[in-house]
């Protein structure tokens, strides 16, 4: 091979090189080499022609260069088109999978061209059912919405007039349940002419139960789903407003629980829920259309009753309130039996406020549990100076202990069949320094209501064991424990301290513990009586028969004794009461159960007697010794016997004025006297005669008729005894009422000479 070709070919591979580089294109690069070649190898033989070839390779060279380089650059930007493509598709599918929003597409005659997935997935469909419907046929505007109704243009007006539009928003037409907002904006295309609208979705379904639900929560208890305390106060102002403009009043009860605290503190706050939303159910129940029943908070209810004034429906709603809420629950297993308190208020049209009526209605709460709980009461003016007392006592009771007002009296516990002593209850009093002795029925309930009760209890307990450890060793002492006190879970701890500190033998203990403990039945309970007996003190029932409990818990409760109320023991001689038999039946009750039995409120021999002959085991009451202070009571714990002392009976409380009354002797109306009137009868006198056994109805003046028997006879006058228990607070003389001459009804003569002609019944 000659040094020419080898030259050509060189240049040739050189330019083929060049031009792959320059212009990205084998072929082309091929050709401009074979073109250099053949240049080159001429260039030794016609130098001319061999330039020529070489300046037109250059051309081609530069212009492929050129031209390559042109479409490398439109490659890459539809490379980078397709790149962003794809990204914006990825993102409208994120968007749309996301299922909180979608995109929709119409033509210009307002049908769907386009539809995302989830917005057929809302109606049940495919896409494709809904492409060519119209867009409007499937949405509903909501009308409840600010935003949709803006300057009164609907989603139809903004369509219509290719409008662009946002926020607008509107429900499913298939359900009303799901809301979306909507926005959108026209297409026109390069002559201005309409093509459709396009635009997205976004889904306010959950946005809107979450604002609905905080709606519902700012007015209704989340609990019970009865009114709260704001919707409540709304509900009385515009009943008032609505009183007020019909001249009929308005009435509030405000209920407050009783015992409720007892039973989250010793069943835990699930079980107080529960409970609290079956009183609301009863609440209601009660209430009916009467008025709306609402939860204040805690264990406090109110209930506005518009255009309800009449007393006596009021009452009745109060007591079948009471009575419904009293009523045991049974709550997981557990028998929870509470109680409630009413006040209520009444309200003239167009005088009385909110404010006015619900311190009202408070204070007539405040009085309702002062008179024992489980009761109602209407307010009166004479409240609020009883409401101001009742917190400076309350402040007074406070500092009680501190200033060393507080003392114990001790009352003997007598042995029924050979008098001997048995023990002393420690019971609490109270000189304040200024009014004086204070009852415990006034300051131990609002020592329960403060607070107070904890400390109280704890200084009777020490200072009762601390004097009674001076005693013979076989007399006791009795200690009150309130529900409040055994609910507490360090009693058993500060007992057990007490009886350390003074060296104190604890079967000299007795602890009195009411029903009120068994009113929320739990193991907690169980657990205290547990490790009360294992300390081994006494366990004493008080108040047995009055409480609210069955005898259920008597085959668990480890009690040793059951103390009999003294609204049994009272008067239990009488024949006209069922007394002695109820004192028999506790007294075998008790003695099947290995129980001791204590009569409370022994003040006659008779009751003593009967007392004996029924077989109960201990007696306390004023026929043994009233209340003592401790010298008197270390005294008597050291003599041998204690002398009965008191009345043979009791008779009932008289009223010795005279009232004038109206009866039917004989077919004849005829005046008579009353003189010496108690619950049970009256003394009479009267000009008429008349006969054992005959029945009578008098008019007492001013006070209403009283149907009796008459008993015995004497000249001039006649014993009568009631048929039904008189109440004698009724000849109390009223100030608002003068008296007024006699009248008979015709009632009442047709009852008279239906009951002459009758004779004897």
């Amino acid at each position: 091979m000659s040094n020419g070709l080898l030259l050509s070919l060189f240049i040739g591979a050189g330019i083929t090189t060049t031009a792959v580089i320059a212009i990205a294109s084998p072929p082309l690069a091929i050709v401009c080499g074979l073109i250099g070649t053949i240049g080159a190898s001429l260039f030794s033989v016609e130098p001319s022609l061999a330039g020529w070839i070489g300046s037109l390779t250059l051309m081609i060279v530069a212009y492929s260069t050129a031209n390559a380089r042109t479409m490398i650059t439109e490659a890459s930007h539809r490379q980078q088109l397709d790149y962003e493509a794809r990204k914006a598709l990825q993102f409208v599918e994120e968007f749309e999978n996301s299922g909180r929003g979608w995109f929709w597409e119409t033509n210009n005659l307002g049908t769907l061209s386009y539809v995302s997935q989830q917005l057929a997935e809302d109606f049940k469909c495919n896409p494709e059912d809904l492409l060519g419907r119209q867009f409007t046929d499937l949405l509903s505007v909501d009308v409840g919405s600010p935003d949709s109704l803006r300057e009164e243009r609907t989603l139809g007006f903004h369509l219509s007039a290719r409008f662009p539009f946002s926020d607008v928003v509107v429900r499913a037409a298939s359900d009303e349940d799901i809301h979306w907002s909507l926005s959108g904006n026209p297409l026109f295309d390069s002559r201005g002419r309409f093509l459709g609208f396009r635009g997205i979705g976004t889904d306010l379904t959950e946005q809107r139960r979450t604002e609905q639900e905080v709606a519902r929560l700012a007015r209704f208890d989340s609990l019970t789903g009865l009114p709260n305390r704001a919707l409540m106060r709304q509900t009385l102002d515009e009943a008032l407003r609505n009183a007020a403009n019909r001249r009929k009043g308005c009435s509030l009860f405000l209920i407050d629980l009783d015992r409720f605290k007892n039973v989250n503190d010793t069943l835990g706050h699930p079980i107080g829920d529960a409970l609290l939303r079956q009183v609301a159910d009863r609440l209601k129940s009660v209430m009916g259309d009467h008025g709306q029943v609402g939860r204040l908070g805690g264990d406090e209810f109110m209930a506005v009753l518009p255009g309800t004034v009449e007393t006596g429906l009021l009452e009745s709603l109060a007591r079948t309130l009471i009575e419904q809420v009293s009523r045991p629950y049974s709550i997981e297993g557990h028998r929870v039996t509470i109680g409630a308190s009413v006040g209520v208020a009444i309200g003239d049209p167009g005088r009385a406020c909110a404010d006015s009526m619900v311190r009202n209605s408070d204070l007539a709460l405040y009085a309702a549990k002062a008179a024992g709980r489980g009761k109602h009461c209407f307010y009166e003016a004479a409240m609020h100076s009883e409401a101001t007392d009742r917190q400076v006592l309350e402040n007074d009771l406070r500092q009680a202990l501190e200033r060393q007002e507080m003392t114990i009296a001790y009352q003997p516990i007598v042995r029924a069949a050979s008098e001997e002593i048995s023990g002393f209850e420690a019971l609490v009093r109270w000189t304040h320094p200024k009014r004086g002795a204070i009852s415990p029925d006034r300051f131990i309930g609002l020592a329960e209501e403060c607070g107070m009760i904890g400390r109280i209890g704890e200084f009777v307990l020490r200072s009762a064991v601390a004097e009674a450890a001076q005693w013979p060793e076989q007399v006791r002492i009795a200690v009150n424990l309130s529900p409040i006190q055994f609910n507490d879970p360090h009693i058993v701890d500060t007992v057990a301290a007490v009886l350390s500190e003074f060296d104190f033998k604890p079967s000299r203990l007795e602890l009195e513990i009411t029903e009120g403990v068994f009113l929320a039945d739990s193991d907690a309970t169980d657990g205290t009586f547990t490790r009360l007996k294992s300390l081994g003190v006494r366990l004493a029932l008080d108040d047995f028969g009055t409480g609210y409990s069955s005898l259920g818990y008597l085959k668990k409760a480890p009690f040793d004794k059951i103390k009999i109320d003294q609204s049994f023991v009272r008067g239990a001689a009488s024949t006209t009461k069922r007394n002695g038999a109820i004192i028999r039946a506790i007294v075998t009750l008790a003695d099947s159960l290995d129980m001791d039995t204590t009569a409370e409120g022994v003040e006659t021999h008779d009751d003593l007697f009967l007392i004996r002959e029924l077989g109960v085991s201990q007696v306390q009451g004023y026929i043994f010794g009233k209340p003592m202070p401790a010298e008197e009571a270390r005294e008597m714990a050291n003599s041998t016997r204690v002398e009965a002392e008191g009345y043979q009976c009791i008779r009932e409380p008289r009223q010795r004025l005279m009232r004038r009354a109206i009866a039917a002797i004989n077919g004849e109306t005829t005046e008579i006297r009353l003189r010496n009137i108690s619950a049970m009868g009256a003394l009479v006198e009267c000009d008429q005669q008349v006969s054992p056994g005959d029945n009578l109805t008098i008019d007492i003046v001013g006070v209403g008729p009283v149907i009796g028997t008459v008993r015995w006879t004497q000249a001039g006058k006649f014993g009568v005894q009631f048929n039904d228990q008189f109440d004698i607070a009724r000849l109390a003389p009223r100030q608002d009422k003068k008296s007024s001459p006699a009248v008979l009804t015709p009632w009442y003569v047709n009852q008279q000479r239906d009951m002459a002609k009758g004779g004897k019944r």
